[in-house]
């Protein structure tokens, strides 16, 4: 079965096919670095996290281009406030960025900075003006003409046939009900940040950065775009507008748009005090790990409900696998194979790709592998699982993390960071007892925990009760749990 994706430009799920047959190029607008991400931010960071991972398992080169926005209205505005300048402004909220998204397991993808295209903004715009689509006002300012684009609209469906012809509006975001001609390129203004280009000195406008960098990075024409469905409009219907004005050629084919969330039911906002980054949950005492299983729970395209007992049901999925891992390469199985084993796991690698196959339903794969962990962990209870058993099981497992990325039992370093962070930032306050509890012991790597349990259990073999006792407090003081089950000892962290 081939992929299939819903396409918002055409309103429904289509077959996904590449315009190269084994190469995708696609496009994600990234953040504005002005601020720290919050979660619904990286809602939409993680869905393509997840299809960029699919495409690449499915067997496709894929390029895979994000920007970062690092000049726009807010930013000038808060780097002007600050007295400081854009660059110094926005390094610390990229470098913030790229943290939280390792945090977070999101592979990173080739970025691209605004401010490192500025002349081939200039250029770009200069070409639309000599093509008629684009216009000088009398303070140097260009807007993009958008009664000239007959099929402005085409993306968000909205019907535009009473706006008025020249009425503009310069700034980034603004009501999703206007249809204004845009601005491309915008004169400076005292105090503000501004660039020399051809064109005059200025900034750029915040959607001709994407359409700049896409074209530059992928061509005039590419198989994907991705981003939040907050920027369908007015965002993204303007890079189509001035992409196709400028090449005449379809800009991307197809568009991957991913719904924001809400948190405990309700919209996420400040003044609610339900707004969080990935920091203030963390800071809280919850896992990356955790906080990435959440997010990939409900599928891209439904309204995710955010709750702090969802939060503690994901960390339990969490722990599930892990052990399920843990159990399967831990303990001694008689010799032989079940074919009931081997094709539970044929089978469920199948469901998996079926499922994400289906506009990538990251549910049905979820309940897929939870269903294989079910009658594997049945068939452990009841000694019936053989050494030949494992490798396909693990297999399937492995296939499911090459997509979900949660195995690695990685959180307690992630976490040290924040703290770690939180301590440099001055905001002790907001770090929990069960962020120090997690992150605030010693640090023990996984070869040490092991080493540390072959001297126990080959204590308690001695019968030195005394030293095994002594290496087990050891190991709880460093957030280690020692369990005995009838497969032998395992252990997890807290």
């Amino acid at each position: 079965m081939a992929l299939r994706l819903y396409n918002t430009l055409s309103g429904k799920i289509e077959e996904f096919h590449p315009i190269d047959e084994n190469r995708v190029r696609m496009y994600a607008c990234g953040p504005t670095v002005y601020d720290y991400g919050h979660i619904g931010n990286f809602r939409t960071f993680i869905a393509v996290d997840l299809l960029y991972r699919f495409l690449r398992q499915s067997g496709y080169g894929v390029k895979y281009v994000m920007n970062i926005t690092d000049v726009d209205d807010k930013i000038i505005r808060n780097s002007a406030r600050d007295g400081v300048t854009v660059q110094q402004y926005t390094a610390k909220f990229t470098q913030a960025f790229l943290e939280d998204s390792a945090t977070l397991g999101i592979e990173q993808p080739i970025l691209v900075r605004a401010t490192e295209h500025i002349d081939a903004m200039a250029d770009f715009i200069a070409e639309l003006a000599k093509k008629g689509f684009a216009y000088r006002t009398d303070d140097g300012s260009y807007y993009f003409r958008i009664a000239k684009f007959s099929e402005y609209g085409k993306l968000s469906k909205k019907d535009f046939a009473g706006m008025t012809d020249g009425a503009r509006v310069d700034v980034d975001e603004y009501e999703k009900d206007s249809a204004r001609d845009f601005a491309l390129w915008k004169a400076p203004k005292p105090g503000e940040a501004s660039w020399d280009t051809a064109i005059g000195p200025g900034r750029p406008g915040w959607h001709i950065e994407c359409s700049v960098m896409s074209m530059e990075e992928l061509g005039p024409s590419f198989d994907l775009h991705a981003g939040g469905e907050d920027l369908i409009f007015p965002h993204h219907e303007n890079e189509i507008a001035q992409s196709e004005s400028l090449t005449g050629k379809q800009f991307a084919r197809y568009w991957f748009h991913a719904r924001f969330l809400l948190v405990e039911g309700q919209k996420m906002s400040k003044s609610l005090g339900n707004f969080f980054t990935v920091r203030d949950l963390i800071l809280r005492g919850h896992k990356p790990s955790s906080i990435r299983w959440l997010l990939t729970q409900v599928p891209y395209r439904n309204q995710l409900n955010f709750t702090f007992d969802g939060l503690k049901a994901a960390a339990s999925s969490v722990e599930k696998l892990r052990n399920f891992c843990f159990r399967l390469t831990s303990a001694q199985f008689p010799a032989g194979e079940t074919s009931a084993m081997t094709n539970l796991a044929g089978e469920t690698i199948s469901q998996m790709k079926s499922a994400l196959d289906d506009d990538l339903n990251t549910a049905e794969a979820q309940a897929a592998m939870f269903d294989m962990l079910r009658k594997v962990n049945t068939a452990l209870d009841g000694a019936e699982l053989r050494h030949d058993d494992v490798k396909p099981l693990l297999a399937a497992i492995a296939k499911f993390d090459e997509i979900f990325g949660v195995l690695k039992d990685d959180d307690q370093p992630k976490m040290k960071a924040i703290l770690d962070w939180a301590r440099a930032e001055g905001r002790e306050k907001e770090i929990s007892a069960e962020l120090l509890e997690i992150a605030g012991s010693s640090q023990l790597a996984d070869e040490q925990v092991n080493q540390k349990l072959a001297k126990m259990e080959a204590a308690r073999k001695a019968r030195n009760f005394k030293a095994s006792d002594e290496l087990r407090a050891e190991l709880t003081a460093a957030g280690i749990i020692v369990e005995n089950t009838k497969d032998g000892v395992r252990w997890r962290r807290k």
